[in-house]
């Protein structure tokens, strides 16, 4: 039993659950905020956006993806066999 040899892929993972729910909060909280502030202080709502995208690390698909790295990290193990890889719980 070897460990597959992939490409690096991309890590949206936080350290622990808490945290990546508090970026979450942060980042989705400043969008909502840059929203309802537009029509009465735009510069405020402009720069929340950054603030906001930067939290989610680009954009919310990417927390979303993230969330899934964070909540199964170290219960899931890739083993590949003979060309075929399978997902195992981790013992």
């Amino acid at each position: 039993m070897t460990p597959a040899k992939t490409a690096p892929r991309p890590d949206f993972a936080s350290a622990s659950l808490p945290r990546h729910l508090v970026r979450g909060a942060l980042g989705f909280g400043s969008l909502a905020l840059a929203a309802v502030l537009l029509p009465y202080a735009w510069p405020v709502s402009l720069a929340l956006l950054p603030a906001g995208l930067l939290a989610l690390r680009g954009c919310p698909m990417c927390w979303a993806v993230g969330l899934a790295q964070t909540l199964s990290r170290g219960r899931l193990r890739r083993t590949c066999e003979d060309g075929r890889c399978t997902l195992t719980p981790a013992p």
